[in-house]
Order: structure tokens, then C-alpha cells, then sequence
């Protein structure tokens, strides 16, 4: 697995944590690797992952195809999850970030869905991003 991963996620979460408005909507302390049990509210988990070998001649690289995933909570409101899915677009697409030992090329939004888990009925919304990065 490449260090580029945990590395990118370090400078995502940060970045996500820091932006006003996400915060604004959801509160601070709503950016998680991991679902919270029995959570209420709007939140953001970190995805899965899918790194690939995006090296040159001269230079090691890594291409992610990387996801996030924003619950409504208890509220089951989508239209809450859609407002936050979109500021966490916004904050990311082509995002200046600088993750620890690489060089960001590239963070692109590649999709959104809204859905309902079967089990629950709450409202979440998958988003997708690539990035590629370089080794420092």
C-alpha cells in the first residue's frame, strides 16, 4: 500500500475541518474515518480507496480513486446530506493541498449519489474524487 494514502487523507481531513461553511452546517468534530455509533446529525466518513502505480520513468506516483460519504443522521433529511456533499465538492476539487512527502497533481470530483440505506431508511450521498500525487 502506498504512503501516499494516509498522507493525502492527513491533508483532506484537515482541510475539511478547517472550511467554515462545512463546519457552519455540520458542526466541528463531523469528519470521520469511521461511521460514529448511534450519531445524529449530518456527518462526513472517509471511504474506501483504490490506489494504483502512477509512476513515470523518473518519478514514483500514485493515482487514487478515493470516496466519501455524507449520512443525514437520525434527521434522514437528504436535502442536508446534498448541502453538505456539495461544500465538501467545493472544498476539495482541485484543492492546493499539500500532503506530508508528496506532490498533489491533481484532486477532482468525479461523482455524486444520493441514496437511502436499505436497513435504516437515512439519506447519504457517495462522492467520488480522484487524485494522483507524486513522491517527494
Amino acid at each position: 500500500m502506498s504512503d501516499a494514502i494516509p498522507a493525502l487523507r492527513a491533508a483532506i481531513q484537515a482541510r475539511l475541518e478547517s472550511d467554515a461553511g462545512l463546519t457552519a452546517l455540520i458542526g466541528p468534530g463531523r469528519i470521520h474515518d469511521e461511521a460514529p455509533r448511534a450519531a445524529r446529525g449530518v456527518y462526513v466518513v472517509h471511504g474506501d480507496v483504490e490506489a494504483r502505480d502512477w509512476s513515470t520513468g523518473s518519478d514514483s506516483g500514485c493515482e487514487q480513486d478515493l470516496g466519501f460519504t455524507v449520512w443525514a443522521g437520525e434527521s434522514s433529511s437528504s436535502r442536508q446530506a446534498l448541502e453538505a456533499a456539495a461544500l465538501v465538492v467545493v472544498a476539495l476539487n482541485e484543492a492546493p493541498l499539500t500532503p506530508a512527502g508528496h506532490a498533489l497533481i491533481n484532486l477532482r470530483w468525479q461523482s455524486s449519489r444520493l441514496a437511502r440505506d436499505p436497513a435504516t431508511g437515512l439519506a447519504f450521498v457517495a462522492i467520488r474524487f480522484r487524485a494522483v500525487t507524486e513522491t517527494l
